[in-house]
């Protein structure tokens, strides 16, 4: 189990005098965000401006590195961070760094084929729970074993795309001449083995771009690692362990043992992050395409869940990549604090004096899931959320997180009475048992409470068959 950091450990490798250049009020501050990491060394000015610092600059860094440290490919404001691992389980703390989704490109595709995968690889939009899910980048693999070729096909991405990029070749001429062109973007190179190590680890340094390295074993893995940074001072370095297409369970045993090395082991050279390719099944002749863009989500789903930090896809397929994105964004949620939504008053449509008022939990699925039902039912409506901490509906209920107290303070602090003329309540079928209770408290503002369907999606029935008949009543009343 890896050391937990306080921010004490921290805090006696800073200057201590609380100068404030780096936004915090004090140095203590600063190592708690340090440790959070929602913060970096860089912002501590004196570590790195004053050399009497210098020491204290190194110690730092080397208490603060996570056991996978974090490379950093691309530059602002598109960097793409992986790794910083510091748990083998998420729920031991949590993973930072969600798994990069990068999609390969080849200098022989036809120049409207890279367009149209460059501009989908920019465009690639999925909204769930109200987080936006992207793809991150794009691998530019030497098909053509032609240096010019291959430089020219990357400037004219380059020209359409600011998405971090990845330079993949195992020609080291045909490397150095794409960094000629993409240096500036420190692209990652692809990749180091024992048969060209010495080239690229030369080109690594020269150009000061983060570098892959692949074989078959770990213990080639770590034989390489360890040199490339003896012999070249290179510490951004991304693991590749080689995808077996015949044998997925071997890889995925293989990725475990290199990041319990790194974790449990305290291997250092083990200690970055891992990258492999599941686009390797499209090099499988036979078969069904269907079937390989199958193949290819299942395995990137596992290999997501298995601790891989990047992937190279090649299918561009909205019904293969949603799966993997959406799995990958639920890996990576927190485990401590589940998603929400800040409580209180939300309007849906243009809702007016005689509009339906709602009231549900701050979890950040039931939220957007009601909302939704809500705007497809057509209904305009103010919608209160009460704070359940971001749990469930029905485990808020049960857990009296959603109270009958709740709900007649959100009411009340929300002031939404102010806002109708026609004050109805519906409150969850789930919460059925609190209708009592919020009707004795708001009976004297004029509030009548109506029971909803448990499911948000039959609002539409309720809101014809109970709601609308009782609003029209009421203003015939009148």
């Amino acid at each position: 189990m890896p050391k937990i950091l306080r921010p004490l450990d921290v805090y006696k490798h800073l200057p201590g005098i609380n100068c404030g250049k780096c936004g915090e009020s004090s140095c203590m501050v600063f190592a708690s965000k340090l440790i959070e990491r929602k913060a970096t060394p860089q912002q501590c000015t004196p570590l790195y401006e004053e050399p009497k610092y210098r020491e204290k600059l190194q110690k730092l860094l080397e208490t603060i590195r996570p056991p996978v440290k974090e490379v950093w490919i691309g530059i602002e404001p598109n960097i793409l961070k992986i790794g910083g691992k510091e748990v083998l389980y998420r729920h031991e703390l949590t993973w930072r760094n969600q798994t990069a989704i990068i999609i390969d490109i080849h200098d022989e595709m036809p120049p409207q084929e890279i367009k149209k995968r460059v501009e989908f690889v920019d465009n690639f939009k999925f909204i769930r729970i109200g987080k936006e899910l992207t793809l991150d980048g794009i691998a530019i693999r030497c098909v053509s074993e032609n240096p010019e070729k291959y430089a020219k096909t990357i400037a004219e991405i380059m020209e359409i795309t600011n998405k971090p990029i990845i330079l993949c070749s195992l020609d080291p001429s045909i490397l150095e001449e794409a960094l000629i062109i993409a240096n500036k973007r420190k692209p990652l190179i692809y990749t180091a083995t024992k048969q060209n190590w010495k080239e690229v680890g030369e080109l690594a340094s020269k150009y000061k771009c983060p570098t892959a390295i692949t074989a078959e074993d770990p213990s080639t893995l770590k034989s390489l690692s360890a040199t490339l940074n003896k012999n070249y001072n290179i510490d951004n370095i991304v693991l590749d362990p080689q995808i077996r297409i015949g044998n997925i369970a071997e890889t995925l045993s293989t990725i475990t043992a290199i990041r319990r090395a790194a974790i449990e082991k305290e291997e250092g050279e083990l200690g970055y992050p891992i990258m492999t390719a599941p686009a390797a099944i499209w090099s499988i002749e036979e078969g069904d395409e269907n079937d390989k863009k199958m193949l290819e989500s299942v395995v990137a789903s596992n290999l997501i869940s298995r601790f891989v930090d990047l992937i190279i896809l090649h299918t561009i397929d909205t019904w293969t990549l949603i799966p993997i994105i959406v799995w990958r964004d639920c890996i990576y949620t927190d485990p401590r604090f589940p998603p929400g939504v800040k409580p209180g008053l939300y309007e849906i449509g243009k809702p007016n004096e005689y509009s339906p008022v709602l009231s549900t939990g701050n979890f950040a699925l039931t939220y957007y899931l009601v909302r939704d039902d809500i705007e497809k039912a057509g209904i305009n409506a103010y919608l209160v959320i009460v704070d359940t901490e971001a749990t469930s509906l029905q485990s808020s209920v049960a857990g009296r997180k959603y109270t009958s107290d709740k709900v007649i303070e959100a009411i009340k602090e929300t002031k939404v009475g102010d806002k109708v003329k026609t004050k109805a309540l519906i409150i969850p079928g789930y919460a059925a048992r609190l209708a009592g209770e919020i009707e004795d408290a708001l009976m004297g503002d004029g509030w009548t409470i109506f029971v909803g369907p448990r499911d948000s999606g039959e609002m539409g029935a309720f809101y014809e068959k109970v709601f609308k008949p009782w609003l029209e009543e009421k203003l015939i009343a009148k």
